[in-house]
């Protein structure tokens, strides 16, 4: 796992007030809370910003809560970004029924650990496979489609890869932990 040491961000955050559609774009992910720097950073660029949110994966689509968050902080993790993993077990670990255990596990751990059922440890052997190989074998792709519709698994990959490209993004950027988000656990 990738660290670094938190200083400072590496790029200052889009001057306020906002253009309003950029605005209105983090209103309607933020609901009502303050806008992350993630967000703040990326509208310098109204070409790039809107690249961005336009391809979010936070929607309902073929995936539950769980498994969509299970996949983005396995990501965010093995990528050692700990920016954007903080914010995503934040909001959403509760929603997603991921136990403290669990949690530890996303980023300590692996798909063998006991608190992983047997869908679970796909996504995470998923989530492995693709940031080791940036592919998965016939025996993964079977373990797959036992659990998954095809559309499901466009999905995950396409969850995977944005994940991973954030990862990029809040590494390179090296944004500082968002007020209240969650660390990484102790070994």
């Amino acid at each position: 796992m990738t660290s670094y040491k938190i200083h400072s961000a590496r790029m200052a955050p889009a001057p306020s007030p906002l253009p309003t559609d950029m605005q209105d774009a983090i209103d309607a992910i933020m609901r009502g809370a303050p806008p992350l720097l993630l967000f703040t950073t990326m509208a310098r660029d109204r070409r790039l910003f809107f690249k961005f949110f336009d391809s979010g994966l936070l929607d309902r689509g073929h995936l539950t809560i769980r498994q969509r968050e299970i996949v983005i902080d396995r990501v965010t993790a093995r990528c050692g970004a700990e920016y954007e993993w903080g914010v995503h077990v934040s909001a959403f670990a509760q929603k997603a029924a991921l136990t403290e255990d669990q949690i530890t596990s996303l980023v300590h751990g692996g798909p063998e650990d006991t608190c992983w059922d047997e869908p679970d440890r796909i996504l995470l052997r998923l989530c492995d496979t693709l940031h080791r190989d940036c592919t998965i074998d016939d025996e993964l792709w079977a373990d797959l489609t036992a659990h998954h519709s095809e559309e499901a698994i466009l999905e995950l990959l396409m969850l995977a890869g944005t994940y991973r490209t954030v990862s990029y993004l809040v590494n390179s950027l090296r944004l500082p932990p968002e007020a209240g988000a969650r660390r990484f656990p102790p070994r």
